[in-house]
């Protein structure tokens, strides 16, 4: 036995070695980071020669951060034990370098910054966990825009059955925020999760959700489009052109050539989150018989003075059109905290004033994905009643 076993690592030794070769087979004790008990959470990271080392999280205020204490073996270790049911990110700074935490493989992108996660499970986070439900389809598309020139990426989630259905579906456009992509709303708003489970739950109607990107200066995610690997910025050119709303329609129908969907207005919503919330407004308002259900996330209002397009011109009269169609539901939400929150005053203080009907939700913090997933978890049960 001992001849053939190490004949047999003598044999596997280079796969090991070039395949698997970030595995540890040192011996020496696992470093589990982050550990979470309840609401308890310590965060752990080797750096023996580290000077200092401090956790940065999004739970946390920008100048706090907290520092870390080194045991004999050069571990440091920090703990939080407060932290309600939600999804975190987090990262450390190790002698003022931001770094991931190598010993968590949960990771997420939110515009160029490469962040470590994890959530605290409870009520309010369990419709963001991968539940033992049935579980609706996630799928890339292409399609071709003639008015951008170009073929372009999009993330679509269709229900649970939908293949083996020969039903017509209901559809929710969501949209995301300014730096976002087509990949937003799956990775850091849990859009299919949220869905799988509400729909599982019987508080959602089954429909199909699109998640095009919003960027018309970008074909797609980073690096998944021909522009290649580039850096990720989150101003470009396109903001405020009124390209993607003017365009939008190329979209709606794409999604109706190519899928079983009710292809009228009651079974149309569109929302999003900040600037995808901006969009959701314009393109809604300009096309007053085309969504009977409208979010708007923490949207931004109104375009900067020097911003000019049709679509963002007399926005007093279509939203009065828009009030004459008999719509089913606006929903804006916002948090107390958020840098928007001023700007979402002063339009429902002219909505208030046209009688233009909205349903309106202010929650706790900021400008944050903590407040989007709730805000979508809220807003789907609404649609198509």
């Amino acid at each position: 036995m001992k001849i053939t076993s190490i004949l047999y690592l003598l044999l596997l030794g280079p796969l090991i070695g070039n395949a698997q070769e970030n595995l540890d087979f040192s011996g020496n004790k696992t470093i589990v980071s982050p550990e979470i008990n309840g609401k308890q959470i310590t965060f752990r990271l080797l750096a023996p020669e580290a000077k200092t080392v401090k956790l940065q999280g999004n739970w946390m205020q920008t100048d706090d951060l907290n520092s870390g204490i080194k045991d004999s073996r050069g571990v440091w270790s920090f703990t939080n034990q407060d932290l309600k049911p939600d999804i975190y990110t987090y990262s450390f700074i190790v002698d003022g370098v931001k770094a991931t935490d190598p010993n968590n493989a949960y990771q997420v992108r939110d515009v160029s910054s490469v962040m470590s996660m994890f959530i605290v499970n409870g009520p309010e986070s369990s419709n963001y966990t991968v539940q033992n439900v049935p579980h609706g389809t996630v799928a890339k598309r292409w399609y071709t825009s003639r008015g951008l020139k170009e073929d372009r990426r999009l993330t679509v989630y269709t229900p649970p059955g939908y293949e083996a259905s020969k039903e017509k579906y209901p559809v929710l456009y969501l949209l995301h925020g300014m730096g976002g992509d087509e990949e937003a709303w799956m990775t850091l708003g849990r859009a299919s999760q949220i869905l799988d489970n509400l729909i599982a739950q019987g508080k959602a109607k089954p429909m199909i959700v699109i998640m095009p990107n919003g960027h018309t200066s970008n074909a797609a995610a980073p690096g998944e489009s021909s522009k290649g690997f580039y850096k990720i910025d989150m101003v470009t050119p396109d903001i405020f052109t009124g390209h993607m709303e003017a365009n939008f329609n190329e979209i709606i129908a794409f999604t109706e050539q190519n899928y079983r969907v009710k292809a009228d207005a009651k079974n149309r919503a569109i929302a999003g989150l900040s600037m995808g919330g901006f969009h959701s407004l314009y393109i809604s308002a300009n096309q007053p018989k085309t969504f009977d259900y409208i979010g708007l996330f923490s949207p931004a209002i109104l375009p900067p003075e020097n911003k000019k397009s049709p679509i963002y011109e007399n926005l007093d009269a279509k939203l009065q059109v828009q009030k004459n169609n008999a719509y089913c539901l606006y929903w804006i939400a916002i948090g107390k905290t958020d840098f928007l929150y001023k700007h979402v005053a002063g339009f429902r203080d002219k909505l208030d004033k046209m009688n233009f009907s909205y349903q309106y939700v202010e929650s706790e913090g900021g400008h944050t994905w903590s407040n989007w997933r709730k805000y979508l978890n809220d807003f789907v049960p609404q649609l198509f009643k």
